[in-house]
């Protein structure tokens, strides 16, 4: 078969000992169950309680022999190697010089620049409190923290736009050998991308608020790569590699670089629900509008522009020179199953001019980062705080607010720590923290409060898997709130996920009943996407207020490619209490490797999971109304519930691959332990797992399981609470 995806050599091999793939029938092994019995002690080797908020005590537990021998977690643990190595990426490898921005011309704001978002001169804004979107769909037109004060893009250029004072204040201090920026307490305007260079801590003052320009436009005018549609920055948008955009805050290939605050007082305001026009026009765009959701942020539908709109400045892919495509299977005919097609055939699907689509497309093909041209004409929204190809990053101590996109994306980085930030805003997409590709990171002391995942662990989707796998991350001491995953690996990790260490998580969330957090521990990814994840310990998860109750499941529209034609996992879309495996939302931990496949034109690389650790995750029932979906029951009131369903593990389909015959082994989900938890009680409550030969999309609500496999291999429980009874079995069921 034709070597299509570059990063093979990074999947682990498998053990020798693993089970061989399950017979087409299911097999569902789940028995040795007790009502009521109590949760065993810590497994050797997983870790002991729910860790520490010291780094040197949690690594020492409590100074016993045991605690010490961890191998996790203990003095000589792998995940206290990756600690103690990041041990010096503090505020002091900086010189102790300041460099003070009104030295270099930046002017706070006077307090006629802060505008009611109810009182916008040009007319009233549709999708914030009182317009006539928000009042119609407010469950979708969530309003951000921070998005009731705007500073309209009118300030751009004038002598309150301290976007050239800080990077000249930056540059001044990278070319004195290094130190600190200090931005003093008040509120600031930055009409365009901070960039962040070699031995220079960016840092704000108490009290200090910078308001960056909502106008695209101001973030394609100063980038080192000058293009027809602006002057571009070298970025990577949902782990594909381009030119757009520049970030808010931003840097290439920097070495001991920071961005840090007193406190989180300290508020870095992305300003993506104020309008785009000047304050004295009519609002009808914003960043979050170019997410392209009909009725929600501006968005009218499919006429509207934005990433899901067909945008006539995509040249068609047929028509791309031939010296840009490199991919040499590009126009190769190959056969699967009966059909004969290309990949060029396969790329060239409806919506293929989406820029949501097209950027996948180029890199499908191979098609330089140098001539994949986004940025002014097109509307793939920029991260927050992107960090590429840099060493030694320490984010510290400040505060997030409406975001473009995710909320920060270093990618291809040595030696990350990002410690006491407050991630805090919830449009879409608006992910936490989402290391892409890097190697060695700390994430700890971080509240949680978004739109999207809280954190997500990536490693470059398509061919873009230059900088390798992500791996050797610890994450701990965190808070969780609203969210779609609480902590995930994937969707895009085609370059591979390994080395993931986890502990003493408190997902709260508190917002339970209105805007809650979907899902707990969260693994997703497709053929597409593919990649490996491999040796993940997560210890310590507690949630106080459960997850969403209503289920929803997350694959897309394939269908089995012989008759009858049906929906290839039992699953009818709907969302609420319908008998869906909740591989979208409802569940405590879920696999999900069918991930939206009909999102991915090329399904070519099936993923791989091995060596996945969870112990001592505990959820807490909640009871009372829930007004998050118009999609429950009428009069739906939680009767003391913890999630949807506890457990759903969706493997790899064989079905989605559309590749070159023959088709590449499809391996189960295998080799994961869960161990000590109590997942509270499921909305489902069937004891029997659901699978996809005993379930269907007209499956009574009463007979969904409490758990769902498929395609999965001895994924062993031990001491797992679940409505009040204890399992120790093991659980394993066939494909579809």
């Amino acid at each position: 078969m034709a070597e299509h995806n570059r990063d093979k050599s990074q999947r682990p091999a498998h053990h020798a000992n693993q089970p061989s793939s399950p017979a087409r029938r299911t097999f569902m092994a789940f028995a040795s169950a007790t009502a009521g019995a109590t949760l065993l002690g810590t497994l050797p080797g997983c870790g002991s309680g729910s860790g520490s908020g010291s780094s040197s005590s949690a690594a020492a537990g409590a100074g016993t022999s045991s605690a010490d021998a961890d191998p996790i977690w203990g003095t000589n643990g792998q995940a206290t190697a990756i600690i103690n190595k990041l041990s010096k990426i503090t505020p002091s490898m900086f010189p102790a010089v300041d460099f003070q921005v009104t030295s270099y011309g930046a002017q706070a704001l006077p307090a006629a620049a802060l505008i009611q978002s109810t009182a916008w001169p040009g007319g009233t804004i549709p999708w914030v409190t009182g317009g006539t979107e928000q009042s119609a769909n407010s469950t979708v037109d969530l309003q951000s923290p921070g998005s009731n004060v705007m500073v309209p893009c009118d300030y751009t250029d004038t002598k309150y736009d301290s976007c050239s004072a800080f990077n000249a204040a930056i540059k001044a201090a990278s070319a004195a050998g290094g130190g600190r920026v200090v931005v003093p307490a008040g509120n600031w305007y930055c009409g365009g991308p901070i960039v962040l260079l070699s031995n220079v801590n960016f840092h704000l003052t108490s009290g200090c608020t910078i308001y960056f320009s909502p106008n695209p436009a101001d973030y394609a005018k100063n980038g080192p790569y000058p293009t027809a549609n602006g002057s571009l920055y070298w970025t990577r948008w949902q782990a594909n590699d381009c030119l757009n955009f520049g970030s808010p805050i931003y840097a290439y290939q920097q070495t001991n670089i920071a961005l840090t605050a007193d406190d989180n007082t300290c508020v870095l305001n992305g300003q993506a629900m104020t309008p785009i026009q000047l304050s004295t026009q009519t609002p009808t765009s914003c960043w979050w509008t170019y997410k392209g959701t009909a009725n929600e942020y501006g968005c009218a539908g499919s006429s509207t522009p934005s990433q899901a709109y067909a945008n006539p400045n995509n040249v068609a892919l047929t028509s791309l020179p031939s010296s840009q495509i490199t991919n040499p299977q590009a126009n190769v005919s190959f056969t699967n199953g009966s059909t004969t097609t290309t990949l060029m055939t396969l790329l060239t699907v409806s919506g293929w001019n989406q820029d949501q689509n097209y950027l996948p497309a180029l890199s499908e093909l191979g098609v330089p980062v140098l001539n994949r041209v986004f940025g002014n004409g097109h509307y793939l929204r920029p991260c927050m705080v992107e960090v590429i190809g840099c060493t030694n990053v320490l984010l510290q101590n400040y505060h997030t607010q409406n975001t473009p996109f995710w909320q920060h994306h270093p990618t291809g980085c040595q030696n990350v720590v990002i410690d006491g930030v407050f991630a805090d805003s919830v449009g879409p997409n608006n992910d936490g923290f989402d290391p892409d590709a890097c190697n060695t990171v700390l994430v700890q002391n971080v509240q949680f409060n978004t739109g999207d995942d809280c954190i997500a662990i990536k490693s470059g989707k398509c061919l873009d898997t230059e900088y390798g796998p992500m791996q050797n991350i610890v994450v701990q001491n965190c808070t969780m709130q609203s969210g779609h995953g609480g902590i995930t690996i994937g969707s895009e990790m085609s370059a591979g996920v390994e080395n993931v260490y986890a502990r003493n998580l408190t997902m709260e969330n508190k917002n339970w009943a209105s805007n809650p957090l979907n899902i707990a521990i969260r693994f997703k990814t497709n053929m597409n996407r593919g990649g490996f994840i491999n040796n993940v310990w997560i210890n310590g998860v507690t949630l106080p207020n459960g997850v969403n109750l209503a289920g929803k499941y997350g694959g897309g529209s394939l269908t089995k490619a012989t008759p009858p034609v049906t929906n290839a996992i039992p699953g009818s879309g709907t969302v609420g209490t319908a008998p869906n495996p909740a591989t979208g939302q409802g569940g405590l931990i879920t696999f999900d490797c069918d991930y939206s496949p009909s999102g991915d034109a090329v399904r070519w690389n099936p993923a791989v999971i091995n060596n996945i650790n969870i112990t001592n995750v505990t959820a807490t029932n909640v009871s009372g109304a829930v007004s998050y979906t118009s999609s429950m029951p009428s009069g739906f009131t939680a009767g003391a519930n913890s999630c949807f369903q506890a457990i759903v593990a969706q493997g790899p389909e064989a079905q989605d691959y559309n590749g070159p015959s023959p088709a590449p082994t499809v391996q189960p989900i295998q080799g994961v332990t869960i161990s000590n938890c109590n997942f509270g009680t499921p909305v489902c409550t069937n004891t029997t797992p659901s699978t996809p030969s005993n379930t269907t999309a007209t499956t009574p609500a009463s007979q969904v399981g409490q758990i769902f496999v498929s395609n999965v291999s001895g994924i062993a429980l031990q001491n797992v609470v679940i409505g009040g009874t204890t399992y120790n079995t093991s659980l394993s069921a066939a494909a579809y």
